[in-house]
């Protein structure tokens, strides 16, 4: 086998892996983004697998571009509605949060564990951001619906601090290389202006081109945003902007804006940014020697304690207290500060840079975001419920902008037919489905709007809108066309070999649509409707 197909292989049979395993890891309760990180750990240097990689340069290139469409997907999914109440402490743990966390981190770095003042400030900042992926997804995977707007609080909180952590990373880069002091300012100014300019502009531009520009293909409307994401990261980057805070206020303001297409790319960016979590988390865990963790697993230990028991309680209730915040909401919104992949991308991108560090930050950041994402996540929803902070009322889907509103409709057309039982007779007369509305008649190629006296003749299409059903992907809905050599053709729904947990639903024959029970009989070229409910 050459190199090429032995690399499609390994990458086909990770992917395969990770999937399969984050399948059941609702089912024990352990976050699927930690799963990856240990499935990574299995295949590297000192797991089953022992791959030998240690490639930080070309770790830090493929996490960065994960991070972009995670960062990207994680502004597009922002429902302004939902988060504009929450907006301002949102924004103020997204930043001011962010300085105070790696202020105090660093102070205590400093003088508990006598670690030189740049250095400190370097791991302060590293690991002052609260991870995206990881808080998103422990959200939707346990529907995590939290009272007092705190779910919001988060998602806004942990998709926008990562800009300031990693301006931060660079300050910190700067001082432990030696930057002179005077390049601090101007670092902080290009990269939060130029991040917010391009951010808004790459956005602005995008709009302007979709309204003017006819893409009929769905698919080149999901290239041209991928292409969005990627020119929202790399323009303000040139100029020394913040990349990450650019491509997240694009993929806000994207979401918010009235866009064709607009579910498909809900859609296929939820696709694109699993498979950049698989990537990342996979990789992470590839590039640990896990024999080195011993070694800084009291450093470790001792930051994670400042970090999650000072530093992090301090700087939410600083900020959440004096704006009439809650003590329970305070404790969760403190518990729930995940570190994750931000952190560890952070961290190799120190090392890539060839700093000089008397510790190493990768492993203690690692070992760090590993007890963040196995504890925290895994605790996250028994403390929510321990601290009354639970709302069963109400679902955190709705809080994301690809959430299905349970008022949307669906069209359903009904063809009367020749003996149907409603043909000859008035609208108001009929016995239609429940919640279901009479929109229109399709008549000789005519359309009418119905009304009660209407009468129904036959060969009419008449056209129903009914209250839309998401299935959450408990039922999977597919259609069988019957020709003279299927193995259904000609036998009765009562005869065919099929499992408890499928129904045929619907049997669609010529203009006719059948509602079938076991006596039907199935002809050639039937369109025959089934629905298969999973486990």
């Amino acid at each position: 086998m050459d190199n090429m197909n032995g690399y499609i292989l390994f990458c086909a049979i990770v992917i395969l892996v990770c999937v399969l395993f984050g399948r059941f890891s609702s089912k024990v309760g352990v976050p699927a983004l930690l799963l990856f990180m240990l499935i990574g750990m299995m295949f590297g240097s000192d797991g089953i697998f022992s791959i030998n990689y240690e490639n930080y340069q070309l770790t830090e290139q493929v996490c960065s571009v994960a991070l972009i469409f995670i960062m990207f997907y994680g502004g597009f999914c922002v429902k302004w509605e939902a988060a504009k109440p929450v907006i301002g402490k949102a924004v103020t743990l997204s930043t001011l949060g962010v300085i105070l966390t790696a202020g105090i981190t660093c102070v205590l770095c400093h003088f508990i564990l006598k670690i030189e003042w740049a250095e400190s400030f370097l791991i302060g900042a590293v690991i002052s951001s609260t991870d995206a992926a990881s808080v998103f997804s422990i959200l939707r995977s346990k529907n995590l619906s939290l009272k007092s707007g705190t779910a919001p609080l988060l998602e806004i909180e942990s998709g926008s601090n990562d800009p300031i952590a990693y301006m931060l990373t660079m300050i910190g880069l700067a001082l432990v290389q030696g930057g002179k002091q005077t390049s601090i300012p101007y670092l902080v100014f290009a990269q939060i202006v130029f991040g917010i300019i391009f951010g808004i502009g790459v956005a602005l531009a995008a709009i302007w081109l979709m309204r003017k520009i006819s893409i009929e293909a769905e698919n080149l409307d999901m290239i041209f945003m991928i292409a969005i994401a990627l020119l929202a990261y790399v323009l303000p980057s040139i100029v020394g902007g913040n990349g990450y805070l650019s491509v997240y206020l694009a993929g806000i303001i994207l979401g918010n804006s009235k866009l064709r297409n607009k579910a498909v790319l809900v859609h296929f960016f939820d696709g694109i940014t699993g498979l950049a979590q698989i990537c990342l988390f996979f990789l992470l865990g590839l590039l640990s020697f896990p024999h080195k963790l011993p070694e800084v697993v009291v450093p470790a230990l001792v930051i994670a304690l400042i970090l999650n028991f000072v530093a992090r309680p301090i700087a939410v209730s600083a900020i959440l207290l004096p704006v009439k915040a809650s003590f329970r909401q305070c404790l969760l919104v403190s518990f729930a500060g995940l570190r994750g992949a931000a952190s560890i991308v952070f961290a190799i991108m120190v090392i890539a840079q060839g700093a000089e560090l008397e510790h190493d930050i990768f492993h203690i950041v690692f070992l760090i975001s590993l007890f963040s994402v196995a504890l925290q996540g895994s605790l996250l929803p028994l403390v929510a419920r321990k601290l009354d902070m639970v709302d069963d009322d109400n679902d955190v889907r709705k809080t994301f902008n690809d959430y299905q509103e349970e008022t949307a409709i669906t069209l359903l057309r009904m063809h009367i037919h020749e003996g149907h039982n409603w043909e000859n007779r008035m609208i108001k007369d009929v016995a239609l489905p429940s919640d279901s509305l009479a929109v229109m008649i399709k008549r000789d190629g005519e359309t009418l709007i119905p009304k009660g006296d209407t009468k129904l003749l036959a060969g009419d299409n008449l056209i129903l809108n009914v209250p839309y059903y998401n299935a959450d992907n408990e039922i999977q809905l597919q259609e069988i066309v019957v020709d003279k050599n299927h193995a259904w053709c000609d036998k009765k729904i009562m005869e065919l070999p099929i499992s408890r947990n499928t129904l045929v639903t619907m049997i669609r024959r010529n203009e006719e649509t059948i509602i079938p029970d076991g006596q039907t009989t199935i002809r050639c070229k039937d369109i025959v409707v089934i629905c298969e409910q999973e486990n």
